[in-house]
């Protein structure tokens, strides 16, 4: 699931806050003890591979390089040497951002059909429980589903409970790029869902991608379901404090400095993401025009103004969500901070009516996703205010051409 789990969880979280000392320091003994025992995973494998690599004679840059040095790089290169490259090392490339995007789709698609080949093996594994095997069956036919070839996935990793970024649209040509960033329980599996769609990422993006389609016709526009960050599971100590979210910031700041063009980049942040969302803000490049938030249990800030971003700070909370319900606090690192739809904390709150409570943000019809949809073509002066103010619009004009059919 994309976010926090169910409201009778929430004493949870008030037994974390009242031993928040305790657990901040299990957390870090815990984590630490875990690095040391990794081994290499298939992506580090594969970047390691690339550091010692060479084309035409040449050593190939570090994969660590800006996205400017390696847009050139890879610009600099023929069609057969690039080809080449992406099936020596599909997956550094498919996580490279800087990398022609058509070429990291390619890069992916392989890397995903090598990946579904290990886990095709492991169901088969006879060292792995039944439960094992029938979670290598699951990864295996994931895998099968995203190697489609109308599937454009722009990040993969298989390491773990795995990490994933999908592109609807043009990403090349877009005038406006959406960014939709989940919470707590995202993985590969939970990447795309049948049941309750729309509270996947896949089907968030999908549905926003419909909307903004909707409301602007004439724009052309680009949605990257964005899962790429090692997202906490369930209502633990990992949701309750801003470690993860602060190793998911690093990845999504890459992600938007490594987007092609200079088109503006709005970011949709749901429950967990939010937390995410906040921590980047300050050290987000100024492309990033509007940051909101729905469903959020905090963005690590008091006030929207100590975001230190240049970008339109959006709110929203369905009147069901029961994220409401969450203390909104900070107590030894455990808590996000102040609600963001409170009128203290100065965001433009916008209306989320009909969302179908805490997972249901992205569902078709809704307010919550019309409103989305207008902030992802510029056209903020059609966005509907919380309450049926005009609060949320004040001061701001519209920044694309929002045409209707």
């Amino acid at each position: 699931m994309t976010s926090f789990d169910t409201s009778p969880q929430l004493s949870v979280w008030r037994a974390l806050l009242a031993l928040a000392v305790v657990f901040v320091m299990l957390a870090t003994t815990g984590w630490t003890a875990l690095r040391h025992h990794r081994t290499a995973s298939p992506l580090q494998a594969s970047l390691s591979a690339w550091e010692d690599g060479s084309v035409a004679g040449h050593r190939l840059p570090t994969a660590a390089s800006s996205p400017t040095r390696l847009a050139r790089f890879f610009a600099s290169l023929t069609d057969p040497q690039r080809i080449d490259l992406v099936r020596r090392y599909p997956l550094a490339i498919g996580n490279m951002n800087g990398a022609p995007v058509d070429l990291r789709y390619r890069a992916n698609r392989l890397a995903l059909q090598e990946a579904r080949e290990v886990e095709r093996k492991r169901m088969y594994d006879k060292k792995l429980t039944p439960d094992g095997q029938r979670e290598a069956g699951r990864r295996m036919h994931r895998f099968e589903s995203m190697m489609q070839t109308n599937r454009n996935i722009l990040a993969f990793d298989p390491e773990g409970s795995g990490r994933a970024a999908e592109v609807f649209g043009d990403l090349t040509r877009a005038e406006r790029i959406s960014v939709v960033v989940p919470g707590v329980d995202t993985d590969l599996l939970t990447f795309q869902r049948t049941s309750r769609k729309y509270s996947a990422p896949v089907g968030m993006a999908q549905s926003l991608y419909a909307a903004e389609r909707e409301a602007s016709p004439s724009t052309r526009t680009a949605v990257i379901a964005w899962a790429d960050y090692t997202a906490p599971s369930g209502l633990g100590i990992d949701s309750a404090t801003a470690m993860r979210a602060a190793s998911g910031a690093v990845r999504l700041e890459a992600l938007v400095r490594g987007l092609p063009g200079a088109s503006p980049v709005s970011l949709f942040c749901h429950s967990y993401g939010s937390v995410l969302c906040g921590i980047a803000a300050p050290t987000l490049p100024d492309r990033v025009a509007d940051i909101a938030v729905a469903g959020s249990p905090g963005m690590r800030v008091s006030k929207a103004s100590h975001l230190r971003t240049s970008a339109h700070v959006w709110a929203m909370r369905d009147a069901d969500d029961w994220v409401q319900d969450v203390p909104y606090l900070e107590v030894g690192g455990l808590g996000h901070g102040e609600d963001p739809v409170s009128s203290v904390f100065g965001a433009r709150v916008l209306s989320a009516r009909e969302a179908k409570g805490h997972g249901g943000y992205f569902e078709p019809g809704t307010d919550s996703v019309a409103n989305f949809a207008e902030i992802g073509v510029g056209a903020y002066r059609s966005v509907r205010c919380a309450d049926d103010a005009e609060a949320c619009r004040a001061g701001l004009s519209d920044t694309a051409s929002a045409g209707r059919a």
